[in-house]
């Protein structure tokens, strides 16, 4: 009999506690928004040498996190699974660089627009290519894998290779290995002056369009109201330009 009452109450000491652990863990979380981007997309986001990742969608992060009352948490996965993976719910938005497409509105919701940009072609300065008409099909770029740069690159005839992020394509069109890259246009301007070997690179003609980035959300999330309230306070206030003139000295991406 002792013995059945000890086992009952080590069961019942196991349950609370096991209760304990879910539901105060839930609680650590229901107050931490986690946000998601490929981590090699410099200046915008990427991995620094500790390991932690740093950019301009992770100080905009911090700082909506900062104004929802919430702990950020930024996370790193591939691109070409990122939305995948915010409808499984491993992370509660994307805060990467995403442009907002017709395509990804079918499948998420975005936020009003953070920062405006377009794709640009980037070259070797020895190359003798100076626009997107003096490639052929002798020619190869590169880009990355998920991205709305491989329509662009489709609907210009041009051949192209997948790549991971824009550390690859970078390192690749510096080392040879390809004729260009077609990259965000802020991207490759940081590539020039901040990547080993970027000095020999240069762009080749103007941003093939205009791109409106937006952070995504599940389907009818109430964190898009939430987030678009809180991008809206930062505009006003200042915070937004402040963190774009930081990382774009002189430049207001934010602004269209």
């Amino acid at each position: 009999m002792k013995k059945t009452l000890l086992i009952l109450v080590v069961c019942t000491v196991s349950v609370i506690f096991a209760v304990l652990c879910i539901f105060g863990g839930g609680k650590k979380e229901a107050n931490t928004i986690s946000f998601a981007g490929s981590g090699g997309y410099p200046p915008f986001n990427f991995i620094l040498d500790d390991g932690s990742v740093d950019g301009f969608d992770v100080d905009v992060a911090k700082e909506i996190a900062k104004r929802l009352g919430k702990q950020e948490q930024y996370v790193t996965t591939s691109w070409d699974g990122i939305i995948e993976g915010l409808r499984a719910g491993r992370y509660d938005g994307i805060l990467g660089s995403m442009a907002i497409t017709e395509d990804r509105l079918q499948v998420v919701d975005f936020s009003s627009p953070y920062y405006f940009s377009g794709p640009q072609l980037i070259v070797r300065k020895d190359s003798g290519l100076t626009d997107i008409s003096d490639f052929t099909e002798d020619h190869v770029i590169a880009l990355v894998t998920g991205t709305t740069f491989e329509k662009d690159a489709e609907k210009a005839g041009l051949k192209f290779k997948l790549y991971e992020d824009d550390n690859q394509t970078l390192m690749e069109l510096i080392n040879g290995r390809v004729d260009g890259v077609l990259t965000d246009r802020i991207v490759g301007l940081n590539a020039m002056s901040k990547m080993k070997g970027g000095d020999n690179l240069t762009i080749a003609g103007s941003v093939l369009r205009t791109e409106s980035m937006g952070i995504a959300f599940k389907k009818n999330s109430a964190l898009t109201e939430q987030v678009n309230a809180a991008l809206k306070a930062m505009r006003e206030d200042g915070t937004l330009r402040a963190i774009s003139e930081k990382w774009f000295p002189g430049e207001d991406i934010t602004v269209e």
